[in-house]
């Protein structure tokens, strides 16, 4: 919850730095979104290697615990999808694109903006990047805030496919509390799988 919030201010201080480069006509030279994606890339990569779990979780796979994830997924593009009915400005693509980022809005937000310049322009790719962070900080925010009554309405799986993304890091204590010891896991599994569905999925649905 705190970590999100935090993230809430530094997006919030961005935008008032921006509207002040653009105030007094300041640019920044070069692709920079591009560069920080990268570096975003990268640190997926390391985050995932460096676990000390992924040696266990890899031996420990079965077919069972892959639809954790799976139904994560499907149930998220399919509500994704349905919300595209509702919101009319944006097409099912750009929905899915959104849905897809699983929670992780730093990646999501910063690669849907990226890949949709092409084709919306620059203000519309910064708008569909924006609903995606904010879309996304509140999924975990959700998930962080709501977990006990998850579990005791839908079961102990609830949370973590309420997590997507961030059951490998920032929502898993929680998860670990309601939902028990037993499935951590399944979170951990669950959230590296999901993890790196998100730049797969957010450029598919971009390119679309």
């Amino acid at each position: 919850m705190k970590g999100s919030l935090i993230v809430v201010l530094f997006f919030a201080l961005g935008c008032v730095l921006g509207w002040g480069l653009n105030l007094f006509e300041i640019t920044i030279e070069g692709d920079l979104t591009r560069y920080v994606l990268y570096l975003l890339m990268l640190q997926v990569g390391i985050s995932i290697g460096c676990d000390k779990k992924l040696g266990d979780i890899i031996r420990n796979i079965r077919p069972t615990l892959l639809l954790v994830p799976l139904a994560t997924i499907i149930g998220t593009l399919s509500f994704s999808a349905l919300v595209s009915l509702v919101i009319t400005q944006w097409s099912v693509f750009d929905c899915l694109a959104v849905g897809s980022g699983f929670a992780y809005y730093s990646l999501s937000s910063i690669l849907i903006t990226e890949l949709k310049e092409a084709s919306l322009g620059v203000q519309l790719a910064a708008e569909l990047g924006t609903i995606a962070l904010m879309t996304n900080i509140m999924r975990e925010i959700i998930t962080l805030l709501f977990a006990p009554l998850m579990v005791k309405y839908f079961g102990r799986l609830a949370p973590i496919c309420a997590g997507g993304a961030t059951t490998i890091d920032t929502t898993l204590p929680i998860i670990t509390k309601y939902s028990g010891q037993d499935l951590v896991f399944v979170a951990i599994l669950h959230g590296i799988l999901v993890d790196l569905s998100v730049p797969l999925l957010v450029s598919f649905f971009c390119t679309l």
